[in-house]
């Protein structure tokens, strides 16, 4: 295999776990995608490739989660919710 970036051909072949999320404000409405694909590495430049694998590439078409595949459900975080929140730690505080 040649590098499509710089034309090396040193490479290497390694695990990999990326988790993929949709672009823009919108994205925040939309599952993160888990893949855990094998990585072919350029070891001179860097440049790496890898396949999603289908029942992800699935998540990314639609936008949806699919049996099966590995994503993390959106969860939307409010203002509320955070740890800052003076209500929610006075009512633990003792």
């Amino acid at each position: 295999m040649v590098c499509k970036r710089c034309a090396s051909d040193n490479h290497g072949a390694f695990n990999g776990e990326v988790a993929i999320h949709f672009p823009g404000l919108n994205g925040l409405d939309k599952p993160i995608v888990w893949a855990f694909p094998k990585l072919a590495v350029c070891l001179k430049c860097g440049f790496t490739e890898f396949i999603v694998p289908e029942r992800e590439l699935r998540v990314l078409v639609h936008g949806t989660p699919v049996e099966g595949a590995q994503v993390l459900p959106n969860s939307p975080v409010r203002l509320s919710d955070k740890a800052g929140d003076k209500s929610a730690s006075s009512a633990t505080e003792g």
